[in-house]
């Protein structure tokens, strides 16, 4: 039998790697583990953490406004992008150590540097050969830019965690995710925001009266939306501003271009291709319901895999694999109904099927949906409104789908997700008693089918 140095190295330290060689170890694996930039992947260091903490700084301008509706006098206020982006920098620091701990404390060995497959069991990384039983490949996704004149004067996510000062005009591209979260970070720190996407409406996949419904809130909020736009080119002034030139012909001044318009599995200079890793088009690893390759001893999870780009679901598949491959507990990781939020302003909740997706999978469905203003804004003041949507099979009365855009969106839709992967009826949610006031008891007291 081949002795090998390990039983399991992981290619990337994020939170599908981490878990996955956790979990291993703690089956009595041998594990090694490489990461190229930081500990934590691109969630904790540049992702979903840092995002979060700038959501946060950016929602206290509506606070600030909103207070004088409920007797607050609030006096001169100010913003200091430097001091939040070394607040941020130091929480991120001390994730960074806890993610790294967690592989070192369960007995893992750690590298410092981007690995690549010598052969099919071998690896090589910071000047070292390793070999490995099997391996993991959790290296997860990374930025791209359109690909127009000028795109190297862009920005993209990486980046804006870590400019020196805040851009006072923004133009964000796309329409996905990020794009409309960073949209909604910059326009709330003060920024002149611009989000420019050539598709027909922001967050594609997403509900349509999701997307209508944010898209119209994010343009009362101040942002500048222009959909079905297309870019041309981008130059640089001699005083160092930016002119983003459109399809249309014309063209927008701004500070910083970022470019939010798509991310593709970090896949490159591994040599995979040349030990039999099969890859999809967009460079992905292809992967079984067991995130095994086309290389039996060979893993993959998480973005790399390009199924459900969410931390969670890379999570639960790096756990899954480890209890299948060294735990002798078989199973696979489950990507039905994944929840989901969206951090925009509003922000964004959903779980289960569209209403679109209903349609084409069931004969006939019913839809309960409503819009309404939340209580803090009768006397705030401020335009926005809430909207909430249940989609129900109309032969089982099974919710399917549960979908809603507004202030705790995400915390919401977190607790419906339980009774939709419980298959719960309508009949269930309206046997439920409200909480009251909130605006969650609407879940439960939707009695107004939507007429077709």
């Amino acid at each position: 039998m081949t002795q090998y140095d390990v039983d399991l190295f992981v290619i990337g330290g994020g939170s599908g790697g981490v878990r996955a060689g956790r979990i291993a170890a703690g089956h009595g694996a041998r594990v090694a583990v490489a990461e190229e930039y930081r500990y934590g992947g691109t969630c904790v260091i540049r992702g979903c953490v840092p995002k979060k903490l700038l959501v946060y700084a950016s929602e206290y301008a509506h606070g600030f406004q909103d207070a004088a509706g409920f007797g607050w006098s609030v006096g001169d206020t100010s913003f200091d992008w430097a001091r939040l982006i070394a607040n941020k920098d130091k929480e991120i620091g001390r994730l960074e150590r806890i993610y790294r701990g967690l592989f070192e404390n369960a007995g893992a060995k750690t590298y410092d540097g981007r690995a690549r497959l010598v052969d099919a069991h071998t690896v090589e990384v910071a000047g070292q050969q390793i070999t490995a039983g099997t391996i993991l490949i959790a290296t997860g996704g990374t930025p791209v830019k359109p690909e127009i004149p000028g795109a190297e004067l862009m920005i993209t996510s990486n980046e804006a965690f870590h400019l020196p000062e805040q851009p006072k005009r923004v133009v964000v591209l796309g329409g996905g995710y990020i794009a409309v979260e960073f949209a909604g970070i910059f326009n709330g720190l003060g920024s002149q925001v611009s989000l420019v996407y050539r598709g027909e409406q922001i967050l594609r996949g997403f509900d349509d009266d999701v997307r209508n419904h944010l898209a119209a809130e994010i343009v009362k909020s101040g942002i500048d939306l222009r959909v079905k736009t297309d870019i041309v080119k981008l130059e640089q002034a001699t005083d160092g501003s930016l002119l983003l030139h459109l399809g249309d012909g014309s063209s927008i001044a701004c500070d910083a271009v970022m470019a939010a318009t798509g991310r593709k599995p970090n896949t490159q200079g591994l040599g995979l291709e040349a030990v039999g890793v099969a890859l999809d088009a967009d460079g992905a690893v292809q992967v079984d319901a067991w995130s095994q390759s086309s290389v039996k001893h060979i893993y993959a999870v998480g973005d790399v895999t390009n199924r459900i780009n969410l931390t969670p679901v890379a999570i639960r598949e790096g756990h899954a694999f480890a209890d299948t491959v060294f735990g002798n507990r078989p199973r696979q990781a489950d990507h039905a109904d994944v929840p989901s939020a969206v951090f925009s302003q509003p922000p964004v909740g959903s779980v289960g099927l569209t209403e679109a997706q209903a349609r084409q999978r069931y004969s006939a469905v019913d839809i309960y949906r409503t819009s309404f203003k939340p209580m803090r804004h009768t006397l705030s003041g401020r335009d926005e409104r809430i909207l909430m949507k249940l989609v129900v099979d109309a032969a089982s009365d099974r919710v399917l789908g549960a979908h809603m855009v507004g202030p705790e969106a995400g915390e919401i839709i977190q607790g419906i997700a339980i009774a939709i992967k419980a298959k719960a009826t309508k009949a269930d949610f309206d046997a439920t008693v409200g909480i009251h006031p909130t605006a969650a008891e609407e879940f439960v007291t939707l009695r107004e089918k939507v007429k077709a």
